[in-house]
């Protein structure tokens, strides 16, 4: 079956160890700080600082064809109808090990309790944000 195109946008998701995804698309919705985004074609170019948080492609090929990607921060720029998200890091929801996930997310609990006692604030921003990757991650693994 050929995939309808003239309503598609191209997403590509970056990262420092090359490209994560890159497909069509007929919706991307994203978590930006200000709040969550759908981007269609033709919308107007945009560039938004994102959040923790998972991002769904509804694909081209299928209407129930979607994907979930665990991207860890970053930024969105669309213009052209091409989505380009370029973070520190992201996953697939099938190459997401979740046991590791669970077990990030239990160190990092640990991480903050212990630089609570310590009044440790920096050390609890960080292992705060480890926290919050991990729960994304698991969070995607279970869509």
């Amino acid at each position: 079956m050929a995939e309808d195109l003239s309503h598609a946008i191209t997403v590509k998701i970056v990262t420092p160890d090359g490209v994560v995804y890159d497909h069509h698309a007929h919706l991307l919705i994203v978590n930006a700080i200000d709040g969550e985004l759908g981007i269609m074609k033709d919308h107007e170019p945009i560039i938004a600082p994102l959040r923790i948080a998972e991002v769904r492609v509804q694909r081209v090929d299928g209407l129930d064809h979607e994907n979930h990607i665990a991207v860890n921060g970053g930024f969105m720029e669309f213009s052209n109808n091409v989505a380009t998200i370029v973070a520190d890091s992201a996953e697939r929801q099938r190459t997401i090990d979740l046991s590791r996930a669970q077990l990030a997310k239990e160190r990092a609990e640990k991480a903050i309790a212990a630089a609570e006692a310590k009044h440790d604030k920096d050390t609890a921003r960080r292992a705060q944000v480890a926290l919050q990757r991990a729960v994304n991650r698991i969070h995607v693994k279970q869509q």
